[in-house]
C-alpha cells in the first residue's frame, strides 16, 4: 500500500508559516526556561531538523519580537487571564505570548487565523486541554488589540 492510499500525513499540511510558528514557540520556550541569549536561541532553532521548510523570516520576526516585547505582552495578557502568568505551564505561556505578539504586531494576518494557529500549537505541544485555555484567552484579548476587526465579526 502506498502513502497515497493510507491515511493522510498530518505533517503534509503544515505551511511554512505554521512551521515558523512551531520553531518560534520552541525557541521562546527555550528562552523562557533557560534565559539564553536571543541570538543563541535563533541559531539553535535555525539548525534544527526541518527548519528549512519553515518561513525563516516570519520565524525571526515572531521570536525576536516576542522576546523584545515580552513584558508588554504579559501586561496585555494579564487582564484576560484567570491566574498569574507565573502559574501557566511554560508551553501555554509561550503560546499566549506568541499569539499576543501576532495579534498586536501582524495586522496583515486575520485575528481568527492568529487564534487558530495558537490553538493548533497548544494542541501539538501543550497539555490535554491547554488549547481550550489558549483559545479562551486570545478570544478575550483580540477585541482589545484589534477592536475594529473583531467588531466586524
Amino acid at each position: 500500500m502506498t502513502e497515497k492510499t493510507t491515511h493522510a500525513n498530518p505533517n503534509k499540511n503544515r505551511t511554512p508559516r505554521h512551521r515558523a510558528r512551531e520553531f518560534a514557540l520552541q525557541g521562546l520556550y527555550q528562552w523562557l526556561l533557560n534565559h539564553d541569549d536571543p541570538n543563541t536561541v535563533v541559531n539553535n532553532m535555525r539548525g534544527a531538523h526541518g527548519f528549512d521548510k519553515a518561513d525563516g523570516e516570519h520565524f525571526v520576526l515572531l521570536l525576536r519580537g516576542a522576546i523584545r516585547h515580552v513584558e508588554d505582552l504579559r501586561a496585555d495578557l494579564a487582564p484576560v487571564l484567570d491566574r498569574p502568568i507565573s502559574e501557566l505551564s511554560p508551553i501555554e505561556h509561550a503560546v499566549l505570548v506568541l499569539g499576543a505578539y501576532e495579534l498586536k504586531n501582524h495586522l496583515d494576518i486575520p485575528y481568527k487565523v492568529v487564534i487558530n494557529e495558537a490553538v493548533e500549537l497548544a494542541k501539538s505541544f501543550g497539555g490535554v486541554d491547554g488549547h481550550k485555555y489558549v483559545n479562551g484567552v486570545l478570544d478575550k484579548l483580540a477585541p482589545k488589540l484589534r477592536p475594529d476587526e473583531t467588531a466586524a465579526r
